[in-house]
């Protein structure tokens, strides 16, 4: 039987937390499937998916067009994810660690970039939406004077402010997330009421019947572009869900655990469609506000909103970008504490929390805001996705069994164990990962912004995921039959879809080791006794 988490009360908010990557005990277990569905949904249920839902629009969607897209693009998104949430309960760890079972003990660091990718992405994503709306809103409310010096200070003290709370840790970004859900629900209902009089589901985009023939090319590559931009934002919850999930105790059913990550993306429809909604009625009322040229979502946003909806828009900027903030940014700072263990949990949050804020002023001032950000998150979509096949094709490959000490290897600094392979990589997985990584990238097509050298040879549509995904589930597949791993890293049940071999592990040496330890038993040798 698994051991019962204690009846001890959960540490204060405002104690900072200790734990780093390493294997959370049973006793300190106390969070549920709905924790984990608050911190995905709160983490998306913001302003900053209000602007991807926007997307559709600017790219010269239709509302229904753009409707279709959206809804593809979460339902597929939600799909890929949602099995990535039970490695947290098995292995008590972030996703990244758990990824050496698949990729190495160094290959795991694969796993440590792209989730700072994410974080870089997504943060800074939230702080620039929801600085612009603050600094808005504020210019509506009090005409405070909107220059690069107030959109500056505003973007300075929420990034700080949204570090803070990293900071602190779990607790208190969970308690964060759980203020964040309820409030910014209510505001996007709010939000409802009061554009209710203006929304017209029938305003028809650039794809008419009277557009000419150049303009009709482009719908195909701009209806997947769309859907792929909604898909990065569940996709980018991949590398995280390990960090939230491994508060849940071990014996926690799976299929709840993946049910409360599914629909916690499920639910993101509401910010989407609230950003579509109100992107087709600034396209009609202040059209200049979604020029393709110079996009500016926020200031249409307020350009359109009656002034009683001042103030809460500020309030759900403020709010859901928090919430944006704080999932984007702990979990990297989690892992780089393990990737350079000079650094402590807090050291490794604040060194990545300047990266990032530094990314978010160069980004803003300095580049082009909508081309970065949807050019960032198709190349995470791309990826991110091939790593999380790998690692779902080998959980179900592995039937679930994981060694915890062996996965901690590279945290301690050691040597050996299962997962070591050849020199630390399993060039297996690590081969599928960038293989079909790199498929991805040269069949991107992005219109206007990026084109890989094959982009171009499905007539402009972006055919880089549906791509990356066969690949890399294939090619997987075929590594594990052709160059079977050795039997000790998988349980007493033996392989599922895969050949094994009967290689001698090397024993766990370096810092912490058991002294005298041999070559580690076959862990199914009892079950072919």
């Amino acid at each position: 039987m698994s051991p019962q988490p204690d009846s001890s009360p959960a540490p204060s908010l405002t104690k900072v937390e200790t734990h780093g990557v390493d294997r959370i005990p049973d006793a300190d277990r106390s969070a549920s499937p709905l924790d984990l569905f608050r911190l995905a949904f709160g983490g998306a249920n913001t302003f900053s998916t209000c602007v991807l839902g926007a997307f559709p629009i600017l790219f010269g969607l239709s509302f229904w067009q753009g409707l279709a897209a959206t809804l593809l693009g979460v339902v597929v998104g939600a799909l890929i994810l949602c099995p990535m949430a039970v490695f947290g309960p098995v292995n008590g760890t972030n996703n990244a660690v758990s990824s050496s079972a698949h990729l190495g003990v160094h290959g795991r660091v694969v796993g440590s970039f792209l989730s700072l990718l994410t974080a870089i992405a997504f943060f800074s994503i939230s702080v620039w939406s929801s600085g612009d709306a603050l600094v808005g809103g504020a210019h509506r409310l009090f005409g405070l004077e909107r220059d690069d010096v107030t959109y500056g200070v505003a973007y300075a003290l929420f990034a700080g402010l949204v570090l803070a709370v990293c900071v602190y840790g779990f607790r208190f970004m969970l308690f964060v997330n759980k203020v964040a859900v309820a409030s910014a629900t209510v505001l996007f209902l709010l939000g409802a009421i009061a554009f209710a009089g203006d929304f017209d589901p029938s305003y028809a985009g650039v794809f008419t019947d009277s557009a000419n023939a150049a303009t009709d090319a482009l719908f195909w590559p701009s209806f997947i572009g769309a859907a792929l931009i909604v898909l990065s934002n569940p996709v980018s919850f991949g590398a995280f869900l390990g960090d939230w999930s491994r508060y849940i105790p071990a014996s926690t059913p799976h299929r709840r655990v993946v049910g409360a990550a599914f629909l916690s993306q499920i639910a993101t429809l509401l910010p989407f469609v609230f950003g579509l909604a109100t992107a087709s009625i600034i396209a009609k009322k202040a059209p200049e506000y979604v020029d393709p040229a110079a996009p500016d979502f926020v200031g249409g946003l307020l350009a359109v909103s009656p002034g009683w909806f001042f103030l809460p828009v500020c309030l759900l900027a403020l709010i859901g970008g928090m919430s944006t903030g704080t999932t984007s940014l702990y979990g990297t700072g989690l892992d780089f504490s393990s990737v350079f263990p000079r650094l402590s949990r807090v050291q490794a949050t604040v060194l990545v929390g300047v990266l990032s804020i530094a990314f978010i002023f160069v980004g803003r001032f300095g580049l082009n805001l909508v081309q970065s950000i949807s050019t960032f998150a198709t190349m995470i979509i791309t990826c991110t996705t091939p790593w999380m096949v790998v690692m779902i094709l080998g959980f179900y490959v592995r039937r679930g069994w994981y060694d915890p000490e062996a996965l901690q290897v590279f945290n301690r600094r050691q040597r050996g164990g299962r997962y070591w392979f050849a020199h630390g990589w399993n060039w297996r997985g690590m081969t599928a990962w960038w293989v079909s990584a790199l498929v991805g990238v040269l069949f991107t097509n992005i219109p206007g912004q990026f084109v890989g050298p094959l982009g171009d040879l499905a007539n402009g549509v972006d055919i880089s995921l549906p791509l990356s995904l066969v690949v890399s589930a294939v090619l997987y597949l075929a590594m594990l039959r052709l160059f079977p791993e050795p039997r000790a890293v998988y349980g007493p049940e033996g392989a599922r879809l895969a050949r094994t071999v009967d290689t001698p592990v090397p024993p766990i040496t370096g810092p912490g080791a058991p002294a005298g330890e041999t070559a580690l038993p076959d862990p199914s040798a009892a079950s072919r006794a």
